[in-house]
């Protein structure tokens, strides 16, 4: 078979998205998720592979890792679609709260991307990795998710400068999006409105918005672009519109 492009967070919204886009284009898939249910469904509906289990799991992330190579030990790609959003003001912020996030979204990152470079390398893939715009903004309340995100714009940097020329690697920072994870941020129609207005492009981002980005980075379409942080964010990390 050809070298496919594994997703881990398959069944959340921007992993699902993302697989369907992929799909779509005409690429080999496996998937990798918690949710088996979800999993099997959405491998079956786009004929992917699925491959259920935790990536905070180091023999189950290697065990992942391996199932989806091709037959030669290839990767065409791999998405880390996996994240958290941990809103809280600092006076409430814990260590754990801090060092859970970081490991889910930084360190399981590198760790995943450590075991599949040999089968990347020898699919000359591409690894997207997925961070936040609050990096760069700075919004309150968003102490926790902004330290690990940054964490992964920084780590998305040095595994590109470490893995040229065979490997590409680059990170895509999206706004708020309706996503199931941000439910409890815009459960609200007001709120979701009052979000909506501080994008140049007055709307919250959809999950296609930066997996239509993530699956161009995928792609051999992109093959010069490497250790960039991509912003989809309805222009508001960079403008200010008059209102």
């Amino acid at each position: 078979m050809s070298a496919p492009i594994l997703i881990f967070g398959a069944t959340g919204g921007v992993g699902s998205a993302l697989a369907r886009r992929l799909a779509e284009a005409g690429h080999s898939l496996a998937l990798s998720g918690r949710n088996e249910d979800a999993l099997h469904s959405l491998a079956d509906d786009l004929g992917a592979t699925a491959h259920p289990g935790d990536v905070l799991d180091d023999d189950a992330r290697a065990g992942i890792i391996d199932a989806a190579c091709s037959d030669d030990g290839g990767l065409a790609g791999l998405a880390f679609c996996v994240g958290s959003i941990d809103l809280k003001p600092l006076k409430r912020v814990g260590a754990d709260d801090l060092l859970n996030a970081f490991r889910l979204n930084s360190v399981a990152a590198a760790l995943a991307v450590q075991q599949a470079a040999p089968a990347l390398k020898n699919a000359k893939g591409s690894v997207v990795l997925f961070s936040t715009i609050a990096v760069q903004q700075g919004f309150p309340n968003h102490a926790i998710v902004a330290s690990a995100k940054g964490a992964v714009e920084g780590l998305g940097r040095a595994l590109a400068a470490d893995l040229a020329p065979d490997i590409r690697v680059n990170v895509v920072a999206p706004s708020l999006m309706k996503t199931n994870m941000a439910a409890p941020i815009v459960s609200s129609d007001a709120m979701a409105e009052g979000i909506a207005k501080l994008h140049p492009i007055p709307r919250l981002g959809e999950a296609a918005d930066a997996a239509n980005l993530a699956a161009f980075l995928l792609s051999p379409d992109s093959p010069w672009i490497t250790g960039q942080v991509m912003r989809v964010d309805g222009g508001r990390s960079h403008l200010r519109t008059r209102g």
